[in-house]
């Protein structure tokens, strides 16, 4: 397989215009392992997956875009109960069905060192994920992950969630200092906002708060620059605490992270897909979510804040994920994650079905029917594994010649 651009260069083009410290940060966090590459270079991935027919005459699906095993995680819906699915949309596209469980793949194999697992235990994690994204397809019917209705790993987390209580959360996120909260910026998770961001926000948060039913709700008491993920890492993005059900102990977060243009453009153009037509790249982001997932996110909305496009949500903590060594190592808890993880593709596949432009439920039933292809993707991610890799050294040694110096 060849790439089909130089990846630095694509890199650097892609990352062009994002804040300096935080991309900064992003680089060095990828310069680290093949897999957190991965997840910070999505438009690489595209960039160099073959135009055979495994990826250009498959079914259109709304797709995650960016699907790999970190971007499964728990979210409160707007039920405030908990659930467990894929939970960031801003590479969401119109795609064929196989490039998200390819890029799903390869993130796996490409992650067991991280995962402190073996070759052939991810290997065969992959076969149990294919085969239950292939049933799932098969049975035709958008299911949900929720506490009560899995096993192992995932039913830890959603059981120890279930046991969080709301001041639990917000002191690891907040200072509290005599009745009053402020957001903790030593936590590795936020940066000091200048003067003229908190303006900003504070004044997008008062207009958007007299559009909702209980504005008092929404009242900012703190605003900070948020750090989170790998690939959005530089995007301008906020975290807000606002008073919420009363402080100090019923204050809510609230996450507002600018949309940029989905990293599958370039692939897609050249797969000849045309996308529908959204308003703006926000409400591409909010629609697929909303169209995937079983259960709205708590607050999502798309908004504008000075002309530019946003998504606005609860904020999701990055500890609700799956902790990386509590799976990997044992091949039987391995299997559990990656079966679940291929239903929830495919239900979430599903439940998109039919609009614009998606294929239908009998249409993917029928795709999942034919013969040969669960081998011809395995066999597929391990190419992109092997491209990944390769696309990682070449990331890295520009890296540490400098060429991935963030200017100001």
């Amino acid at each position: 397989m060849v790439t089909k651009s130089d990846p630095v260069d694509s890199l650097i083009q892609h990352d062009a215009g994002r804040a300096p410290d935080l991309l900064a940060m992003k680089y060095a966090k990828m310069a680290t392992d093949p897999f957190v590459f991965l997840r910070g270079a999505c438009n690489l991935f595209y960039d160099a997956l073959p135009s055979d027919p495994l990826f250009s005459k498959p079914p259109l699906v709304w797709a995650c875009g960016d699907l790999h095993f970190e971007n499964f995680g728990s979210y409160k819906g707007d039920d405030r109960l908990v659930y467990f699915d894929v939970n960031d949309f801003d590479e969401a596209a119109l795609a064929p069905c196989t490039w998200d469980l390819v890029r799903l793949l390869t993130s796996v194999l490409c992650g067991a060192g991280v995962l402190g697992s073996t070759e052939d235990v991810a290997i065969e994690a992959c076969r149990s994920m294919i085969q239950a994204y292939r049933e799932a397809l098969l049975r035709g019917k958008p299911l949900w992950v929720e506490r009560d209705n899995v096993e192992g790993p995932i039913a830890d987390l959603l059981d120890g969630l279930k046991q969080r209580k709301r001041e639990d959360f917000l002191d690891q996120r907040t200072i509290k200092h005599k009745g009053a909260r402020s957001l903790r910026i030593d936590s590795g998770k936020a940066l000091p906002a200048s003067e003229a961001q908190r303006q900003k926000v504070a004044e997008f948060m008062k207009v958007f708060a007299e559009t909702q039913d209980k504005p008092d709700f929404y009242q900012v008491l703190d605003i900070a620059r948020r750090i989170a993920g790998t690939g959005s890492l530089g995007v301008e993005r906020y975290v807000i605490l606002v008073e919420g059900k009363g402080s100090p102990d019923g204050c809510y977060l609230i996450d507002l992270k600018q949309a940029k243009p989905s990293s599958l453009a370039a692939a897609l153009s050249s797969f000849k897909l045309k996308q529908p037509e959204m308003s703006d790249e926000a409400v591409r982001v909010v629609t697929v979510q909303r169209r995937m997932q079983a259960v709205d996110h708590a607050f999502l909305q798309a908004v504008q804040m000075n002309g530019a496009a946003f998504v606005l949500k609860g904020l999701q903590p990055s500890e609700d994920r799956l902790d990386l060594g509590s799976w990997g190592r044992d091949a039987k808890s391995f299997a559990q994650v990656t079966t679940t993880m291929g239903r929830i593709l495919a239900w979430d596949q599903l439940r998109a079905a039919g609009r614009q432009g998606a294929a239908n439920a009998d249409e993917l039933v029928e795709f999942a029917q034919k013969p040969g292809w669960p081998d011809e993707i395995l066999d597929a991610a391990r190419a992109m594994r092997d491209t990944t890799r390769q696309q990682w050294q070449a990331f890295k040694t520009a890296y540490e010649a400098g060429r991935f110096v963030a200017q100001p």
